[in-house]
């Protein structure tokens, strides 16, 4: 029993150890997933079609603290939605701002503002009008895991309010004065490199 607690405690130490703690900056890219409408509803449709609203996003990240962080973040996003058999592009920048905690080894939870700002949107087939707003917050949370200089997260982004643009010109059946939203909901894993 003792030899067992000791191994534990000196694993938990050592993996610790290990995790990307104290202040810095670094790089980070991955893949993100947006949601149609009911977000829940489109991610059943993942599995069936994994590509079909798959975007990436690349950007840098800055760490304050130790135990209990603050990373803000500067990211390109490139997203891509499918309504109907029409694909729905953006580019953004977004600017996360969050606040963690190191929750036991590499283990740690986030949670923090998501500031988003337009730089590009695109529909086959359709003029779009301009976006209601180019600059729009929502909210990040997530956990990940540390090791050494690597670090992988999870985090979900839901915009605090819709975003819409409008439908000016299309072709193929879909009506003048739909809309679209600019703030989908999203599932972001991202890989992330301490320098």
């Amino acid at each position: 029993m003792k030899k067992t607690l000791f191994l534990t405690v000196m694993l938990l130490t050592g993996l610790t150890a290990m995790a990307q703690s104290g202040s810095g900056f670094g790089i980070k890219g991955g893949l993100n997933y947006a949601g149609n409408g009911n977000y829940f509803d489109s991610t059943r449709d993942a599995f069936e079609n994994p590509d079909k609203n798959l975007g990436y996003h690349l950007g840098i990240f800055g760490k304050l603290g130790g135990k209990i962080y603050v990373r803000p973040e500067l990211v390109y996003t490139k997203i891509s939605s499918t309504y109907e058999n029409d694909d729905f592009k953006m580019s953004k920048l977004d600017a996360p701002v969050l606040l963690g905690i190191n929750v036991i080894g590499p283990l740690h939870v986030f949670a923090g503002p998501s500031f988003q700002y337009i730089l590009d949107t695109e529909f086959d087939g359709v003029t779009l009008g301009n976006v209601e707003n180019d600059f729009t917050v929502g909210l990040n949370i997530g956990a990940g895991v540390n090791l050494g200089k690597l670090g992988i997260d999870l985090r979900y982004e839901r915009g605090f309010s819709e975003n819409e643009v409008n439908f000016i010109n299309t072709t193929g059946g879909i009506p003048t004065g739909d809309r679209i939203d600019t703030r989908p909901d999203q599932l972001i894993l991202s890989l992330s490199l301490k320098i």
